[in-house]
């Protein structure tokens, strides 16, 4: 677990995030209000959220449909990062507007659980590592972990065992393993859609470099990517469009997924180029979807995800 504490001595092996220092202060959630939990994406949110029940106070800083990549915090979320108890990210380099944030919380009354790093996160694909040097921009590793239910059943008894190190009477460890348990059930489902797609046709060409996770988990290949590197700020040029348009035909890939969070001209461009049975899906990448919606959800949202797959692969 990576967390940052100047506020209390955790009574579990922690690693420090962004500080080597560690000293003790009062107990956070002394007064009556109960802890205050940051978290940055709504994925996040959801987790922390449904973990935090009604001992906690959770503020969510991105709102829905937000791009985790090109976020800019406000004044007032900046101070709430800076006065929580816990702030829950998912680090890797995916918050980026958010660093300086973090960076003033190290030295503040704050403890701040990075969950990525501790998930077995895996290398950057080789979708886009030609286009673009991920490694010097975004680091090593690839922050997108939340699209691993597996993973992200071990994030849910991480955030519980932090929370219940802050607030020890609340039932924090209980409702993890209850979320824990959502994921993985979900796991076994989404094997279940993604079943009848032919291993031929297991073929994912993604918006950005954020679906190897799951094609690990799932036996999938990412073939390709619209826009080159991990994250969605960078621009194709004319010679990458036009060799994913040719890797498109001759691999005979089925469907471009694009992304809820971001414009969708460049997959549909992209699409058409390589022909009219190429269809454009969006996926949910970076947020979760609207309140009702299948994909409001964590769990939700990544059976939505494999829902659209198997449709648009045929399965």
């Amino acid at each position: 677990m990576i967390l940052i504490t100047v506020k209390s001595t955790l009574g579990v092996a922690m690693a420090l995030l962004l500080s080597s220092t560690v000293a003790s202060c009062d107990s956070p959630g002394e007064d009556d209000s109960g802890l205050l939990v940051v978290t940055s994406t709504t994925v996040l949110g959801d987790l922390v959220a449904a973990i935090a029940g009604e001992d906690a106070t959770v503020e969510i800083l991105l709102p829905l449909g937000a791009d985790p990549h090109d976020f800019q915090p406000s004044a007032h979320q900046m101070s709430l990062v800076a006065t929580a108890d816990l702030v829950v990210i998912n680090g890797l380099g995916l918050e980026e507007q958010l660093e300086d944030a973090i960076e003033a919380a190290a030295g503040s009354e704050v403890v701040v659980l990075a969950i990525a790093a501790e998930l077995d996160p895996l290398p950057w694909s080789d979708a886009g590592m030609d286009s673009t040097d991920q490694e010097s921009d975004y680091g090593d590793l690839d922050p997108h972990v939340w699209l691993d239910p597996v993973r992200m059943a071990d994030a849910a008894i991480l955030v519980g065992s932090a929370l219940a190190t802050l607030d020890p009477a609340g039932g924090y460890q209980a409702r993890s393993e209850q979320y824990a348990t959502s994921l993985l059930d979900a796991d076994t489902e989404i094997r279940g859609i993604l079943a009848d797609i032919p291993p031929q046709d297991r073929l994912l060409v993604t918006n950005h470099d954020s679906f190897a996770y799951f094609a690990a988990r799932y036996g999938f290949e990412v073939v390709g990517v619209v826009i080159p590197g991990g994250s969605t700020l960078a621009e194709p040029s004319s010679a990458e469009m036009a060799a994913l348009v040719a890797l498109i035909r001759e691999r005979g890939v089925k469907a471009v997924f694009a992304e809820t969070t971001h414009p969708t001209d460049l997959a549909e461009a992209i699409a058409a180029e390589a022909g009219t049975t190429v269809a454009v899906v969006q996926l949910y990448s970076g947020s979760l979807g609207e309140p009702g919606t299948p994909a409001a959800t964590l769990p939700g949202m990544l059976l939505e995800n494999a829902r659209r797959i198997a449709a648009a692969l045929g399965g």
